[in-house]
């Protein structure tokens, strides 16, 4: 064997030496035993404070991936490339919404109606001057322009930027609708902190159906609502027969709608609604059935719901500034009679 190496070690205590071993792969450190349990005990200390750093950092990370996760967000990525694709064609009456553009005919006596019935001493002809509406997933305004020429002030969220585009586009055509209503490009969930409980109503209507995260959706519709708003949500229900007509004739065999708009494991049943909506302090008044005749275009109220169906909830509490046509905006009503003769929409708005 060969004569000990002798090396010094840092500042140790005492002295260490390695010692080489022939004919063989490794190095031999041996140190005074004192010295050895010197040495360890500031091992394990350096490795608890580097587990511990590693831990934070750890902890950090999962906080900001749980912060942008999208099983955090209710928007489907691939409804967004389906509308996408159909973002120009909104406003073509003839076109694949036209199914929308009838629906008009029941939507919006709906939501106006129930509405009215929340505003105390309501006089004729101030329709909903005053109040606040948030229309989710409102596309290309079909149904928040008819809002706004009621009286309200609107605004209309949507994901798709196209979508958004062509809303307001449109609406710019009209400066009374110019002024009530604002659209934005996010989703509901984005606005649900900085518009907490600022809504008389919200919209929801041909959307349930589209979510990734129902309870999730409905509990910030919730959220955003006053207490004793209220939430009107149009759908489909998950039947059979939705499945039969909704999907298969509609999409596949008549191309009412474009092939993969629709979801069937996304469709929602009224006692579903129901019972989610209640969990999250809303109590249903009223669920009613629609059915379109894809023949004559129109759609017609019905009390089978086993397809489409509008449902309308309260949110409960007592609402400390409550909406009354006294407060209502003076000169409104004869600034639609203004209106009524360069716009045909708005006059068939006064006429009802």
């Amino acid at each position: 064997m060969n004569p000990p190496l002798h090396s010094s070690l840092g500042n140790t205590a005492g002295p260490c030496f390695i010692i080489y071993v022939k004919n063989q792969l490794s190095w031999i450190l041996q140190i005074k035993p004192g010295v050895f349990n010197e040495y360890r005990t500031m091992w394990f200390k350096s490795y608890r404070t580097t587990f511990s750093c590693l831990n934070r950092v750890k902890s950090f990370r999962y906080r900001w991936a749980r912060l942008y996760s999208t099983s955090q967000t209710t928007v489907d990525s691939g409804e967004v490339k389906t509308f996408l694709a159909l973002a120009h064609k909104w406003w073509d009456e003839q076109g694949i919404y036209a199914p929308l553009h009838s629906m008009n005919d029941l939507r919006v006596p709906f939501i106006r109606d129930n509405l009215l019935k929340t505003i105390p001493n309501h006089q004729p002809g101030k329709a909903l001057f005053g109040m606040k509406i948030l229309d989710v997933g409102c596309g290309g305004g079909l149904l928040t322009e008819p809002l706004g020429r009621l009286g309200a002030s609107v605004i209309g969220i949507d994901p798709v930027d196209e979508n958004i585009k062509t809303a307001q586009c449109h609406k710019s055509f009209d400066p009374v609708l110019d002024k009530r209503i604002e659209y934005r490009v996010c989703s509901l969930e984005e606005i649900v902190e900085e518009t907490a409980e600022t809504f008389d109503a919200v919209v929801a209507s041909e959307v349930v159906e589209h979510v990734i995260d129902l309870e999730t959706f409905l509990q910030c519709c919730c959220q955003v609502l006053k207490p004793s708003g209220s939430l009107f949500i149009t759908t489909i229900n998950k039947t059979q027969l939705s499945y039969a007509l909704g999907i298969v004739f509609s999409e596949q065999i008549a191309g009412i709608v474009p092939k993969g708009t629709h979801t069937w494991e996304k469709f929602v049943s009224p006692e579903t609604l129901e019972s989610i909506l209640e969990s999250n302090g809303l109590s249903v008044q009223t669920v009613v059935g629609m059915l379109y005749n894809p023949f004559s275009g129109y759609w017609h109220w019905s009390e089978n719901t086993s397809l489409n169906y509008a449902a309308h909830a309260v949110k409960s509490g007592v609402q400390e500034h409550p909406v009354s046509a006294e407060f209502a905006f003076k000169g409104e009503t004869e600034e639609l009679q203004a209106n009524a003769c360069t716009n045909p929409a708005v006059h068939e708005e006064l006429k009802k």
